[in-house]
């Protein structure tokens, strides 16, 4: 390999207001110096592009730093060490790191933890793309939401929005584990029709098609939901806080339905029902429960290998697809987790 490399990256053009568009991103070239002693260079060959990233095309403060004008965006992402002057990393080693959204990268050991570098050993019957997805964050916030933030136990009665979405449908799948009655929501029949026969969840139904959120789920949780998984919010939110139990807990994971609006969204009414039903709602990020990331690698390989759990991704080809690929995920064009293959 020559000494310098030439890596495409995706960077922040100018920050959106509303939906992003193709005209907020640049694709450029950057040339990689030789790497140096302690230093090794990684070819991305998978990233992520997930519904966070919205938040950090702002401007603002928020429980993560905004993505800067002028330089690359970073994600989810798993690549190969092609070249490795460090001891404790070797040259063909497989990588995860928060360094998305460009081909190569070269990093220094004392960046390896904020970089969140870490070296997997992938199964050779999981595809790596799986580091991004059941095994990856989106798996990681399914779990931690559930059983760190929801306290869920066996047998209740649980209901997830966008539960066909990576961490939706992982959520599912490790409720209905634990013999709960699961419901979830989704964007398109094709959707649902995975839940129900794949996922094997008991309940699903199309958003788009339901005039009446809240007579649905009074229809579908007899007894009141146990444990609301919320990846939507909105009118959705407002319905469940109608239909949840006493005592229920609302597992408060992301609201994509409000991401890109351009003034704030009034609501929800009926937030008096947390009083009357004495109901939790817990707001949480993945990163305050990294502790938790051996048990539920442990958990999950053994759940995948016993074919408990199942998914989806939508695959787009090339870094230069990356900026699209992003937009697609706001119109709902994913179908499982979203992922763009670079090499």
């Amino acid at each position: 390999m020559a000494n310098m490399v030439k890596s495409t990256e995706i960077r922040l053009k100018s920050r959106p207001t509303g939906y992003p568009t193709m005209d907020n991103f640049e694709i450029a070239s950057a040339e990689l110096p030789e790497v140096k002693e302690g230093q090794i260079l990684v070819q991305n060959l998978y990233m992520s592009v997930d519904p966070y990233m919205r938040g950090r095309m702002n401007n603002q403060e928020s429980y993560i730093e905004p993505f800067k004008i002028g330089e690359p965006l970073n994600g989810d992402a798993v690549g190969v060490v092609v070249k490795s002057k460090n001891s404790d990393i070797k040259e063909g080693d497989y990588v995860t790191s928060l360094l998305g959204f460009r081909e190569y990268f070269i990093l220094d050991q004392s960046n390896f933890k904020p970089a969140g570098l870490e070296v997997i050993k992938p199964n050779k019957d999981i595809d790596l793309s799986a580091y991004l997805s059941v095994l990856g964050m989106p798996g990681f916030t399914a779990y931690v939401g559930l059983f760190e933030i929801g306290a869920l136990q066996e047998g209740e009665d649980v209901f997830v929005s966008a539960a066909a979405g990576a961490v939706g449908s992982t959520a599912c799948q490790i409720a209905k584990i634990k013999n709960c009655y699961v419901v979830g929501t989704a964007g398109s029949n094709e959707k649902v029709d995975w839940l129900i026969n794949e996922a094997k969840i008991d309940n699903a139904f199309n958003y788009k098609e339901v005039s009446n959120y809240n007579s649905k789920l009074r229809e579908l949780f007899n007894n009141g939901i146990d444990v609301y998984y919320e990846n939507v919010g909105g009118k959705l939110l407002e319905a469940a806080l109608n239909n949840m139990d006493t005592y229920g807990r609302m597992v408060m994971c992301g609201l994509i339905s409000q991401y890109n609006n351009t003034k704030p969204e009034p609501g929800p009414y009926n937030l008096f029902k947390i009083i009357e039903k004495r109901i939790s709602m817990r707001g949480f990020i993945v990163f305050d429960h990294i502790k938790l990331k051996p048990q539920f690698r442990k958990d999950m390989q053994e759940w995948i290998k016993a074919g408990r759990i199942k998914w989806k991704q939508t695959v787009y080809e090339g870094i230069n697809k990356a900026p699209q690929a992003l937009i697609d995920l706001f119109y709902g064009k994913n179908f499982g987790k979203m992922v763009v293959k670079l090499a």
